[in-house]
């Protein structure tokens, strides 16, 4: 992996020119330097550098199905005002929480900004909120933190860690309006249990683009969970490292799109160390006119790997006409010496049989198909683990259902 090293934010003459400005002469450099666009998402660079990723033009494998437009706003290093985002976080007795200034550990021990937003974010947060559960702590209640977006651009770059032996849960709540840049840095050190759920229930015209990077070690469990049911363009991208050996690593993902709406994951696990196991299973749900779906799914077994287990599905109900669904699978493997590896990916209509044998039974076609739909995607809610969750979860796409089936 090409790697650059960190640098203070863009100051040259380019900052002086409007956000308009900055994008074509970025954009001008980047194609008359010829680039050629790397395809194997381990090659991909890194920096802390805004300017050394230029500004993508849509032909880039990780930015050639994304609507580039409504995200102009985040390719620019320009200051964006404090307070879009209000903060609220609801913690268990026995949680740190403290801002960590730049280069203050462990702020920057795990990621590395793969694309021009989570650099722009990174140059402009000054200070990173930590959440640290510590050592042997097991929690018996999530952490909340509810971000409640007022409107405008905001950037953020949060630390997330589960020290030694710690167990716990913490839920990312995104709701109201925003154009938000989000860097999560993940920590689950030796022998934890830390799920991290990232929960959208943005307005409409929400943007919001994350980038969630995770280190697991030694015989730890990190479980990410993705669940996107609201805002116009969410694109929320995790690469989880598993390093050390044992480690294990279960990526779910969940999200309903609505007409108009894009919903993007990007999904890398990297098998690092050895006898580690990755579960990466995604399903998403679409109705209405341009309701779109896009998901990536990278997973890379490294040459020390060696009995790894891994596998990664991704499936698409698509509920009418006029929704898309791209799903692409990526599966590397550097040794032979593994237990298993596999993907999967599906994107279909309702099932007519199995419509008919609900029909059959005297349930109603409306029924049958809410019916359907919930067995499909509760296999995703019931992961959370957040009884409560789960609960708000099961009637937020029944509340879709019931809006797609009223136009």
């Amino acid at each position: 992996m090409t790697t650059a090293t960190q640098t203070p934010a863009h100051t040259g003459a380019e900052g002086h020119l409007d956000p308009a400005a900055q994008l074509a002469s970025a954009a001008a450099k980047t194609a008359s330097a010829g680039f050629v666009p790397v395809q194997t998402r381990s090659e991909r660079l890194t920096s802390f550098d805004p300017a050394a990723f230029g500004i993508p033009t849509g032909r880039e494998v990780n930015w050639k199905h994304t609507p580039l437009d409504a995200l102009r706003p985040l390719l620019v290093d320009e200051a964006a005002p404090h307070g879009v985002i209000s903060v609220d976080v609801t913690a268990p007795e026995g949680v740190e929480q403290r801002r960590l200034a730049p280069g203050e550990a462990p702020r920057g021990e795990v990621f590395r900004p793969d694309d021009v937003i989570a650099a722009v974010a990174w140059s402009q947060e000054a200070e990173a909120p930590l959440i640290r559960i510590p050592a042997g702590v097991e929690l018996d209640e999530p952490i909340v933190v509810r971000l409640t977006g007022t409107g405008g651009v905001a950037h953020a770059h949060v630390v997330i860690e589960a020290q030694a032996n710690a167990r716990g849960t913490i839920v990312l709540r995104h709701e109201g309006t925003a154009q938000q840049a989000q860097n999560v840095e993940i920590i689950a050190r030796d022998g934890s249990a830390l799920t991290v759920i990232s929960l959208q229930r943005w307005d409409d015209d929400a943007v919001h683009a994350a980038s969630h990077q995770a280190r697991v070690d030694r015989d730890a469990t990190l479980t990410h969970i993705v669940i996107t049911l609201g805002g116009g363009l969410v694109r929320v991208n995790p690469s989880v490292e598993l390093a050390g050996p044992g480690a294990v690593g279960r990526l779910y993902g969940l999200s309903f799109a609505d007409a108009g709406q894009h919903f993007e994951s990007q999904v890398y696990l990297h098998h690092k160390g050895p006898h580690t196991i990755g579960d990466v299973l995604y399903k998403g749900a679409l109705q209405g006119e341009k309701a779109h779906s896009v998901w990536i799914g990278d997973v890379l077994i490294g040459p020390d790997a060696t009995g790894t287990d891994s596998y990664e599905a991704n499936r698409n109900l698509v509920l009418t006409e006029g929704a898309r669904a791209d799903s692409i699978p990526n599966l590397e493997i550097e040794t032979g010496d593994i237990v298993g590896a596999g993907h999967a990916s599906a994107t279909g209509r309702f099932d007519d049989e199995q419509l008919f044998y609900l029909q059959a039974r005297g349930i109603a076609e409306d029924e049958a198909r809410r019916l359907v739909v919930l067995g499909f995607l509760s296999e995703i809610v019931q992961k959370t683990g957040v009884p409560v969750l789960e609960d708000e979860l099961i009637a937020a796409i029944e509340d879709e259902l019931a809006q797609g089936a009223a136009e």
